[in-house]
């Protein structure tokens, strides 16, 4: 009875989603639900202009005994639900520095100078557009990317870049979302309530002290962000900046083996004596095995993509449209300036900041992704909307707020098709320029620790190839059994893909996956691996025994030989130092796959796995570590 937790330690086929639920849990979903608050807003704004501006100044009061906070319900959007957004914003970040590409903190460098100089220079020429005029004072407007609407568009337009821009992208976000929340708590604040501000430091010192003691409870975190963001409320300075702070401090890491073998044991304790207290020590010890990071994830990142920042955009891009208004906007200097600085001072600044960087570095320090992806990465961060809109209700009211907000969709529009242009422009080139400039020459993190060794290792495919795919897997495992139909499929499909199995028997789901691996490695003695690998899959459901010795039988194996080897564990040892080698590169699941060295966390469907395959052969062709000299081939 092992399948409920594979449903927890696996992953489900996807014959289970419908499109419209694999739509919606990518960032091309969420961004969509974006762009439909936001057109709503422009319709309600339009058609019911006093129901819209009453709506959102409706207040709404929160007390308690003699105290108590009072917020119209834009604010509490604004400075409440978009705590959360930035929360998660911060959560994804340290997963990336803690598990991801960012644990080479060399990778740091190159991100965090192009998000700043992606800041100032936009900065920059809104301030040469607004100089010396009173509108100069909402610079803070024109600086930051949206998060949610760069990664959407880049879901939209990557289907022609590199999947590194994603991180590299994403890390100049965070930089810039931290400043930016920064800027509006020095710079766009009330006068500063100093008690309620110490009281807010005081208290988050609380969290660094909780954090530093191990302490696990979310509920006391949770109770100690929301007295600090109730301080920063009353003390003047935005709040929404706890959320990212609090992000930025939740730890990331693997599930380990051990917490999901323990995890194991509380769930067949429950099936023996399903009572509430079991369900309840089975629940936590589920939720134990994975990291604090991915657990809040998981939570709240549908929350925000699909209620809160729509709501943000519902509550603040109602703006009236009409000709005169739309003419004054586009002569307006406040409009100009956050035009010009979205779409010209972003790239640049960003592209600028990276070609100077490597420069002065003598290219130790370069993008991991070529330049022209770099490029286009820099047009799509000209997407400003959430924390600009914020910045500017701060420090614009009247028709210079309408203008600004005209100045960031405007914006948004022209840097979608700024980017565009350029990913088409690029994919006009042939194929090795193309290549060259959406790839570059960057080295990828390895993820796997152990690298193959042909004359150890269970390799099926060309002994040269340019991708190499290796599997952790049990034989007993039903998502295992799923996932080598896709691998023959990828092997028939790429001429230039060798396979690797590795050994990962998960002994305490599957009692019969440990003696399968040893009958595997008892074949491959006398030279039939891969032929009895083969069986072992077609009978997952028939791995007794005497199962094992019929299908030696089958094969033609020197029977008593075999049953030595059974008898002696004679492969148990090569079976520990696959399972050893799993838990140098963080392997606590099957099936798990590494492609080039890279860890492959997408989905192991024939689609998920060709899309790794033929990235991994592009970046080897640029790099020139393909052996062969060139991307990976397709049969047809």
């Amino acid at each position: 009875m092992a399948f409920p937790l594979d449903d927890y330690t696996g992953r489900s086929g996807g014959s289970r989603r419908s499109p419209l639920r694999d739509f919606l849990r990518t960032e091309t979903g969420s961004a969509a639900v974006l762009v439909a608050a936001a057109l709503a807003a422009l319709l309600w704004a339009n058609t019911a202009p006093a129901a819209y501006a009453s709506f959102w100044r409706t207040h709404l009061s929160v007390e308690a005994g003699t105290r108590g906070l009072s917020l119209s319900l834009r604010e509490w959007i604004n400075s409440g639900l978009m705590a959360l957004f930035f929360f998660v914003v911060g959560l994804e970040a340290r997963r990336e520095f803690d598990v991801g590409e960012l644990r080479d903190r060399r990778r740091l460098v190159l991100p965090l100078v192009a998000g700043l100089s992606g800041m100032v220079v936009p900065v920059v020429l809104f301030l040469a557009v607004n100089a010396g005029q009173p509108s100069a004072y909402g610079w803070g407007a024109a600086m930051s990317t949206d998060t949610a609407f760069a990664l959407g568009m880049l879901a939209v337009v990557g289907r022609r870049l590199p999947s590194g821009l994603r991180v590299f992208l994403l890390t100049i976000t965070v930089v810039d979302d931290f400043l930016s929340l920064g800027v509006i708590a020095v710079a766009y604040s009330a006068d500063v309530d100093i008690p309620a501000l110490l009281l807010a430091i005081a208290v988050f010192g609380g969290v660094l002290l909780a954090r530093a003691l191990r302490v696990r409870r979310g509920a006391v975190y949770a109770l100690l962000a929301v007295v600090v963001w109730g301080a920063l409320v009353k003390s003047g300075v935005d709040p929404v900046v706890v959320g990212l702070a609090m992000g930025l401090l939740t730890y990331a890491h693997p599930a380990a083996r051990e917490d999901l073998e323990h995890a194991t044991g509380l769930f067949r304790m429950f099936r023996e004596q399903p009572t509430p207290e079991r369900e309840r020590s089975a629940r936590a010890g589920l939720a134990y095995a994975l990291s604090p990071n991915d657990r809040l994830q998981g939570l709240f990142h549908p929350w925000t993509s699909y209620l809160v920042v729509p709501l943000f955009a519902l509550a603040n891009t109602g703006i009236p449209l009409d000709a005169a208004g739309l003419g004054r906007a586009f002569t307006s200097p406040v409009t100009i300036g956050i035009l010009l600085a979205f779409v010209v001072g972003k790239p640049l600044g960003i592209l600028g900041a990276s070609v100077l960087t490597y420069r002065l570095s003598s290219g130790r320090i370069r993008p991991p992704v070529g330049w022209g992806a770099v490029a286009a990465g820099g047009t799509l961060a000209g997407t400003g909307f959430t924390v600009s809109l914020l910045i500017a209700t701060l420090a614009f009211d009247g028709t210079q707020l309408q203008d600004a907000k005209i100045g960031i969709l405007s914006a948004l529009v022209a840097s979608f098709l700024t980017s565009q242009l350029v990913t088409a422009a690029i994919s006009t080139l042939p194929n090795g320029p193309r290549q060259r400039l959406l790839f570059g020459r960057a080295e990828t993190i390895t993820d796997l620790v152990v690298p193959v060794d042909p004359d150890r290792d269970h390799v099926r495919g060309p002994e040269d190839a340019t991708v190499t795919v290796v599997e952790y897997g049990d034989y007993e495992c039903p998502y295992c059994g799923q996932a080598e139909g896709v691998v023959r499929e990828l092997l028939g499909d790429f001429d230039d893909v060798r396979y690797v199995w590795r050994h990962l028997p998960l002994t305490d789901v599957h009692t019969h996956a440990q003696p399968a691996a040893e009958a595997a490695e008892a074949a491959a003695s006398q030279g039939r691996f891969w032929d009895m690998h083969d069986l072992l899959f077609s009978h997952q459901g028939a791995l007794r025994l005497d199962h094992l010795r019929r299908y030696a039988a089958e094969l033609g194996l020197d029977m008593s030989r075999f049953d030595r080897d059974l008898r002696a564990h004679r492969g148990s040892a090569r079976i520990a130092e696959d399972v050893e080698s799993a838990d140098l590169s963080g392997v606590a699941g099957t099936p798990t796959f590494f492609v080039n060295g890279h860890r492959h966390d997408g989905a192991y469907d024939i689609s998920g796995l060709s899309a790794a395959v033929r990235a991994a052969g592009e970046r080897a062709a640029t790099s020139g570590n393909a052996p062969r000299g060139a991307s990976v081939a397709r049969n047809v």
